[in-house]
Formats: structure tokens, sequence, C-alpha cells
């Protein structure tokens, strides 16, 4: 089964958790899109909800959907963030960013009563680090940064990682987040411990964002062949 269908059925199954009223936290992503197209077709209904969305293509895809949105900034409340993940081990643990939008997505989802995360077979992993961690910095100094986030790899217990400045598609020119910054992609191969990462990368002055999300989603649900799996903390 192809993982745009599995990514659909999870995206449906999402749809379960919304109820009439709700302020959702809309992630990003290839998952996320689909969820949008199913929201919108709710709200066609007549379904009263409004988002908040982690990027600027999310936002599109949002309005072209017909999805209602309300700016961050005019928010009391999110009741339900739902969102992609490029890993999650068992403990519920993600790698985002991938679409590079993980520092408005942990914005949100810290916001939110509750994540829930959407994802096919494949995004499931005994342990996180295969996918690429991004590390969302500033962009003065990022060289210098770089060479920051390698060492707390190393001292976090990752063994060789490598650490790699995000380019545009062309190859040339920096990636560009949102919020104006840059991103660094650390290949590490596994990372034995998600906690540690996390603390030794808090600690680099020019780091804006990690794509580790820790404590954070409760519900993940897998798409699966025959249906969707839900799984609950």
């Amino acid at each position: 089964m192809s993982a745009e269908r599995q990514k659909t059925r999870a995206a449906a199954a999402a749809l379960s958790y919304v109820e009439n009223g709700m302020t959702l936290g809309l992630g990003s992503g290839s998952t996320a899109e689909i969820f949008l197209r199913l929201l919108g077709e709710k709200v066609k209904e007549g379904l009263d909800v409004r988002g908040v969305p982690t990027s600027q293509r999310t936002a599109e895809v949002a309005t072209e959907n017909g999805v209602p949105l309300i700016d961050v900034d005019h928010v009391n409340r999110i009741a339900i963030t739902i969102d992609g993940a490029d890993e999650v081990d068992g403990r519920f643990q993600l790698i985002k960013g991938g679409g590079a939008c993980l520092l408005r997505e942990k914005i949100i989802a810290h916001a939110s009563d509750l994540m829930i995360v959407m994802v096919d077979e494949t995004k499931l992993v005994s342990t996180l680090g295969k996918f690429p961690l991004p590390v969302e910095v500033d962009r003065f100094g990022f060289s210098l940064t770089a060479g920051h986030v390698y060492d707390a790899l190393r001292k976090a217990g990752v063994t060789s990682p490598d650490v790699q400045l995000r380019r545009k598609g062309d190859g040339l020119e920096p990636l560009v987040t949102d919020g104006g910054h840059y991103i660094l992609d650390a290949a590490c191969e596994a990372i034995p411990d998600a906690r540690a990462v996390d603390q030794a990368l808090k600690a680099i002055p020019g780091m804006v964002e990690h794509g580790l999300f820790i404590d954070l989603a409760r519900v993940v649900i897998v798409g699966e062949d025959g249906d969707a799996r839900v799984m609950e903390l």
C-alpha cells in the first residue's frame, strides 16, 4: 500500500478528535496537507473551527480548502495541534523539521492542550536519528554554531555526526525558514539519548530551536494497510 494512502487513513482518523468550536494548531508537511483537505470538507458541511497555521505553506493550503484561520497572537487557547513527523519512537519522541517549519511547529504544539501526530508506517523507529536532525540557527555566525552543534552531539553520545547547512533545491543558496533563519541538518544515524541531545543543544548561543519533540505528542496515529492504528500515552 502506498505511503500516500496510509497518510490519508491517518489523517481521516485524526478528524475524529476535532470538535465544533475548537481552535486547532495546523501542522506542516505532506500528511498535514492531506488533513487540511479533509478538514476543509467538514468545514463545508458546517463544522465550526479555526486554525493557527505553523507555516506560510500551511496557511495557503488551509485557505485554499476553506479552513478559517486566526492569527497566533489573537489566540487564548489551542485545543489540539495535528501534525506529522519525520520519525516517531516507542516513547512518542519525534524528529520534525524536514519541511523547515520546526520552530513554529514546536511553539504551537507546546501551547496546545493535546498534540496528535499522523504518520505512515515508515516513520516508526526504535531509535531516533536515521533521519537527519534539523537544527534551526541564527544566520549570524552560523558556521561557528555548526561547530558547536557537532561538539554538543558528540558529548551527548552521538558517535559521528555530520552537520551540514541545508540549501535550496538548486544546491547553491542556503534555505531560509519562514522566521528568517538557517537550518543545519545533523546526520546522526542514531540518537541514543534524545534528552541529553536536547539539553546539549539548548546551551548553544545562536541555536534557535531543534527538531527533537519530547513530551509533546500524546497521540500517534499510524496509517496502515487495513485501517489506522491509534496509540495514546
